[in-house]
């Protein structure tokens, strides 16, 4: 008879002797970016010929359905029933990755091969996100053959191949497909840990509000030796635009885009102590920056932020004798759902007119991904915490959402479940430019702990519905 231990021993044989390794290969082969339209074959390629056969083969009932939206990639919904009535999870990865850039990878390295090096896979979607669904799939298929084919639960599953450009289309098509995908809590994998040695849990993620910054003075740059210093410079404008809305230590200065009430408390307990590091090749935290009296952590997942994305001003790569005739930034605000996003646009508008700069426009705003959050302590939450500490005998960080974006919103609205995110990267996997890479260490977690979490859920004891 299969035991907890033999299902997570198997799983790591399989990792430990190269087969996960093998499987890695054949994922990251496929060119599936979705952010180039001629890579459309590689995004039906990635769902048909890797991700449908091998759930057959576990069992999963599976289908796969052009996006909702035109000009989208097709999704994939499976559903593997044991019994009705058995706990229910829902898993949620993404096939799609960015750009290749393979121009831009260091001698010795391409995105579309995997290549081991210093204890890290490189490749395009190790990280994000081909690696992170592959390895909880890769459990769960360990799970299955200790206990002899069945679980003692339900998994049902929908794979993406549009995430890289906001999930465009999963919304509706979560919203056409609610009653098959229902369930009682989504556990998936995406985002970086806390430190690349902590696991971690986030219940939830901050959502993304952009907009552009505009200076648009005249119909083309005239002569800077004529005119400069008689006519005014958009690029100075929108140079003192942008000091108006954080200082030059990281505060953010437009107070209405912020939580009312500070960090909720329930937030402050679960990220007391809680590390923050990207690990080798990531940025440095610097301490001085950013909101002041709050922890490193309290700023990336309590908190919001604003970046300035890109900005520009005439030709900095070839630029001419001449005062430009606009200026352009395109800007972003991080938020936690402890703010209200209906009034990042109105706040803006008045804070820019009280500093006199009514002719800064505000141009193409919106909400490219909203924010979710799980309650800390909910009970699948401290269930699945309990599991991964049992499995991995560490420490397992509970963060109150991930400091990026990922479409748990929609699984909220529409199905209702909590969230449990469980990653197994880190913040410098260098995930959407060149050198992308999973570190072998923490994929070798993460397989043992989902191995864990599945053995568990088929074991009883998992929080009552309703």
């Amino acid at each position: 008879m299969g035991t907890r231990g033999g299902a997570i021993g198997r799983a790591l044989t399989f990792f430990d002797e190269g087969g996960f390794e093998q499987l890695l290969r054949s994922l990251v082969a496929i060119p599936s970016t979705s952010q180039e339209p001629e890579s459309a074959p590689a995004l039906d390629a990635y769902l048909a010929q890797t991700m449908e056969p091998w759930l057959k083969r576990l069992g999963f009932a599976v289908s796969i359905h052009p996006n909702p939206l035109p000009g989208f990639g097709p999704i994939l919904m499976g559903a593997r029933i044991e019994d009705p009535a058995l706990p229910t999870v829902l898993l949620y990865g993404h096939g799609d990755t960015v750009r290749g850039l393979a121009d831009q990878w260091r001698e010795g390295l391409d995105p579309w091969t995997v290549t081991t090096e210093d204890g890290r896979w490189y490749g395009r979607g190790t990280a994000d996100n081909k690696g992170q669904h592959a390895l909880n799939i890769a459990a769960l298929e360990a799970v299955l053959a200790e206990r002899g084919g069945r679980l003692g639960a339900n998994i049902k599953l929908v794979i993406e191949t549009a995430e890289e450009r906001g999930s465009k289309g999963l919304r509706e098509f979560v919203a056409a497909h609610a009653s098959e995908l229902s369930a009682d809590a989504l556990i998936a994998s995406d985002g970086p840990r806390v430190e690349p040695g902590v696991p971690t849990i986030a219940t939830g993620t901050r959502g993304t509000f952009h907009f552009d910054l505009a200076v648009r003075l005249r119909a083309g740059g005239v002569h800077s030796g004529h005119w400069g210093g008689l006519t005014t410079d958009p690029a100075i404008i929108l140079a003192h635009a942008l000091s108006t809305i954080m200082d030059r230590e990281g505060k953010i200065l437009v107070r209405d885009w912020l939580p009312k009430n500070g960090v909720p408390a329930a937030v402050k307990g679960v990220l007391d102590g809680c590390p923050v590091g990207g690990g080798d090749g990531a940025a440095t935290i610097d301490a001085g920056w950013g909101e002041p009296n709050l922890t490193a952590a309290e700023k990336i997942y309590g908190w919001n932020s604003f970046i300035v994305l890109a900005m520009t001003s005439g030709r900095p790569d070839n630029p001419v004798n001449a005062v430009a005739p606009d200026a352009r930034a395109h800007c972003q605000i991080r938020y936690t759902v402890d703010s209200d996003p209906a009034d990042f646009l109105p706040a803006l508008r008045a804070h820019l007119d009280a500093h006199g700069l009514r002719e800064v426009a505000i141009e193409n705003p919106g909400i490219r991904m909203p924010a979710s959050r799980t309650a800390p302590d909910h009970p699948w939450v401290r269930w699945a915490h309990e599991s991964l500490m049992r499995t991995l005998d560490k420490p397992v960080q509970i963060i109150p959402n991930s400091s990026g974006g990922l479409p748990g919103d929609v699984f909220v609205d529409h199905l209702g479940v909590p969230l449990v995110w469980v990653p197994h990267s880190y913040n410098g996997c260098k995930q959407h430019g060149p050198d992308e890479h999973l570190l072998i260490a923490a994929a070798r977690e993460g397989i043992a702990g989902f191995a864990g979490m599945w053995w568990d859920l088929g074991e009883g004891g998992t929080p009552p519905r309703g």
